[in-house]
């Protein structure tokens, strides 16, 4: 019999995760031969919700879900205890009134401790993937506090980005979203972000040759990308939920799917200084996964448009660090 992978996801009884975990306990992403265990973590308040979460996974009988253990968000270590994955959607979310960097210095205790206790009890072979906002940041802040865990096994979400930017350019070019190959993300999951049309393809030909209206690319493509989130609030009076666990849910397949050749995919990651970008933020790049780990895309080139966007959206990730620094070891 296979040995269960085990899940965490903390959040686990907000939209998000409610969104993520059926689809998780299904063998959608892990596949119909691997046993999921999962791990539902949220705050002392939102136990009571677990008891439903768990029932109604119960009541699914899917045969790939081996198990559910519940935790509180104040004992960690018990929580991520030998822990495969480890997909934190907990956070608390800006409010009226509230700047980048207040979100940026209330967040930043509850990753401190997250990451080490991913340090402290996690598998040997775990990987962690970032939803919370602001995820860049908060993800560097957990890697920070676990030294021990390989820099490779950390990734915050620009899926849901690269997803909306897909959509965007399908429905401008009167072609099916199947037909868009290597939308990718560059930078910080913000309204800066840099949808990169210029790489991207539609049906194996250049955006830029397909779509020739460059003002619309360069404009109101770029500003409905980075502005969806916001849109979506405006819409439906609560965030994004279904599309957020989605992308998070593609964000795993892409990491332990070999990615198809000729192919890319965005996941923020820690930067090894590739394209002048500081080693050790947590930036958004082109990826490609052999399902065990990443490789940063090489050899893009940028037009003085592009370097700009993305020079804008990499100085925010390093401003987004000077505010949080105290709380980075080492």
């Amino acid at each position: 019999m296979t040995h269960p992978i085990r899940v965490a996801v903390t959040g686990a009884a907000g939209q998000i995760g409610y969104a993520m975990l059926f689809r998780l306990a299904s063998g959608e992403i892990f596949g119909p031969d691997q046993p999921v265990i999962l791990h539902l973590v949220e705050i002392p308040p939102m136990l009571s919700a677990l008891d439903g979460v768990e029932m109604e996974l119960e009541d699914c009988a899917f045969p790939t879900l081996a198990g559910v253990v519940k935790a509180d968000s104040d004992h960690l270590e018990d929580a991520f205890a030998d822990c495969n994955f480890v997909v934190c959607v907990g956070s608390i979310p800006r409010k009226a009134g509230m700047e980048r960097g207040d979100l940026i210095r209330i967040n930043g205790p509850i990753f401190t401790s997250t990451g080490k206790a991913i340090e402290a009890a996690a598998a040997d072979d775990v990987r962690v993937l970032v939803v919370g906002n602001p995820c860049n940041t908060n993800c560097l802040i957990a890697m920070s506090n676990a030294p021990k865990v390989p820099r490779d096994r950390w990734y915050a979400m620009t899926r849901l980005d690269q997803n909306r930017a897909m959509t965007q350019i399908a429905k401008k070019a009167g072609q099916p979203v199947s037909a868009v190959k290597n939308m990718n993300i560059w930078g910080n999951h913000s309204a800066t972000q840099f949808p990169d049309f210029y790489h991207a393809t539609i049906h194996g030909n250049p955006v830029p040759e397909i779509i020739e209206d460059h003002d619309w690319l360069r404009g109101e493509f770029i500003e409905t990308v980075q502005k969806r989130g916001a849109a979506v609030i405006q819409a439906r009076g609560a965030s994004s939920a279904a599309s957020a666990a989605n992308a998070a849910l593609g964000t795993i397949k892409s990491i332990i799917t070999p990615t198809p050749l000729g192919e890319s995919f965005s996941a923020a990651v820690c930067s090894d200084g590739s394209y002048g970008v500081d080693e050790g933020l947590i930036c958004g790049y082109p990826l490609t996964s052999d399902g065990t780990t990443w490789k940063i895309v090489e050899g893009q080139e940028h037009d003085d448009f592009a370097q700009a966007k993305f020079e804008a959206t990499l100085q925010e990730l390093r401003d987004e660090r000077d505010v949080v620094r105290d709380l980075l070891p080492g």
